[in-house]
């Protein structure tokens, strides 16, 4: 800035002024100062700005893989958010790699950003994530770790659940099985809880129906819908699936084997990935707004960086999730 005022025999304030149009400048001053610009090619120091401004210039986003739609979606509304204040989001994919979580979190610490858009892929915090919640600012999208009070943006899957199993009771079935995500997660124990709910509401013993503990990943669901529907005993008329990856995986199955969706079992899904209304039959299954998720993750973190107050209601409610009711859940077979 030195360079570019004493090239425009101006002030370094009035070059200050220019960049951040914070100050009056008269036109002829401000000609100048953007002609020394130009011939200097001067670019500001974006972090020296923030500092000095006490805004984020660059944030870092940390998600488990970029294969489930719903990450991708996630990521989408917190670069959207970003990129309308001028913000670089540093983007963090540990499934990408065999570089485990905890290391991403390490590399994320050493480039001094201002704060990380957090989704666990474990259902833990590795020491290096609660030292970047230290040492600047961190919001978890998602999910919620127990044990540690950090601020996060997450949607009523509990109720989504309730709500979803309770339709496919409404359709008849009493044979039911459950493939659900991973125990550690928040989100795999919310949705679990939900359909307990539905069925014990339904006067059914929760205890009573499987569960089958997936990751979260299309070829889980495959192999759990076989081992549900291979079962000793009465076949279940209909799985809930606690994501559509392993939904689609539990579908891919069934016709593999020749067992017609939604005549012979009905199949349920949850999030509402982009793919979920094409597939054959179209998918039933719960939406949660992962993009408007990732924008509002974002908005909550930079008002940390900012300094303000971000107790009010527009983050402690959880965002609510629809039930989507499509042609892969049909009525209980006969017989």
């Amino acid at each position: 800035m030195k360079d570019v005022a004493k090239h425009a025999g101006v002030s370094v304030s009035t070059v200050s002024y220019v960049l951040n149009d914070s100050g009056p400048v008269a036109a002829p001053r401000r000609a100048r100062v953007l002609e020394a610009i130009r011939a200097l090619e001067y670019t500001p120091n974006e972090s020296a700005r923030s500092l000095k401004r006490r805004s984020a210039s660059t944030i870092g986003l940390v998600v488990p893989d970029l294969s489930n739609q719903f990450f991708a979606l996630v990521a989408e509304g917190v670069e959207r958010e970003a990129s309308a204040r001028g913000v670089l989001v540093v983007l963090c994919v540990p499934g990408a790699t065999d570089v485990p979580e905890a290391q991403h979190a390490a590399l994320l610490r050493g480039q001094r950003l201002d704060g990380v858009v957090y989704l666990s892929g474990t259902g833990t915090a590795p020491r290096e994530i609660l030292e970047l919640a230290d040492s600047g600012h961190i919001v978890l999208v998602d999910e919620q770790i127990a044990g540690f009070d950090l601020p996060s943006v997450v949607a009523d899957g509990r109720r989504g659940a309730r709500e979803i199993a309770a339709s496919v009771l409404q359709m008849g079935h009493r044979q039911l099985a459950v493939i659900g995500g991973p125990a550690a997660l928040w989100t795999a124990e919310q949705r679990l809880a939900g359909y307990r709910e539905a069925f014990a509401g339904a006067g059914i013993d929760p205890d009573e129906v499987p569960v089958y503990t997936g990751d979260y990943r299309m070829a889980s669901g495959e192999r759990l819908a076989e081992e549900a529907l291979t079962c000793a005993g009465p076949r279940p008329t209909a799985l809930l699936c606690a994501n559509d990856l392993m939904a689609i995986g539990a579908l891919e199955y069934c016709k593999r084997e020749g067992l017609r969706v939604p005549e012979d079992v009905s199949i349920a899904g949850f999030d509402d990935l982009p793919i979920a209304a094409l597939l054959t039959p179209r998918l039933t299954t719960v939406r949660q707004p992962a993009a408007e998720m990732g924008a509002m993750a974002a908005r909550l973190l930079f008002e940390l960086i900012d300094g303000r107050s971000s107790d009010g209601d527009e983050y402690s409610e959880p965002l609510p999730a629809e039930l989507l009711l499509r042609e892969s859940v049909g009525p209980a077979p006969r017989g």
